[in-house]
């Protein structure tokens, strides 16, 4: 059965781990949506949209997947979808607390959508986006860690800070 599954996150910007979760989770549910998040929290490097085009050419040939920006809580996205599967990744022992207390929230907002938690490949399991940009922002090279295109996009961003 092909069931629709939501893999929402700020991808800011988006790295060989979360590619790997995503045709991970492609392979088990058929059709995925990576969800760009607009996180007020957060202060991105990349606006919304320069990460959802980001994103579009690094899994443009998975098939089964699409990527989108969305707003608000993504229980309600998910929802709006038609889709009752949350993929979150989990790196480290470390990201289990907030994501475990995340899914129970979630679970409340709307029993109908099962948070489902996958684990990158380990050669990606230390990798985060925050230590990759702090990194780059020194002159590093990080394309073992993402696509040229993203490194170059990096590299322009950072420069103009």
């Amino acid at each position: 059965m092909c069931q629709k599954a939501i893999y929402p996150g700020t991808f800011d910007p988006v790295t060989y781990g979360h590619i790997d979760l995503i045709q991970r989770a492609v392979g088990i549910f058929g059709e995925l949506t990576v969800a760009v998040g607009h996180n007020f929290h957060k202060q991105p490097l990349f606006e919304v949209q320069e990460r959802v085009a980001l994103l579009a050419q690094a899994v443009g040939d998975i098939e089964g997947v699409a990527v989108v920006e969305f707003k608000g809580l993504v229980v309600d996205f998910a929802r709006a979808q038609k889709a009752k599967v949350l993929i979150r990744g989990l790196r480290m022992v470390s990201d289990f607390e907030y994501e475990f207390q995340m899914a129970l929230t979630n679970r409340k907002f709307s029993p109908e959508v099962e948070t489902i938690f996958l684990m990158p490949q380990e050669s990606y399991s230390y990798l985060s986006a925050k230590l990759l940009k702090e990194a780059a922002s020194l002159g590093a090279d990080v394309s073992s860690f993402v696509p040229d295109f993203v490194q170059d996009a990096l590299r322009k961003k950072l420069c103009k800070v």
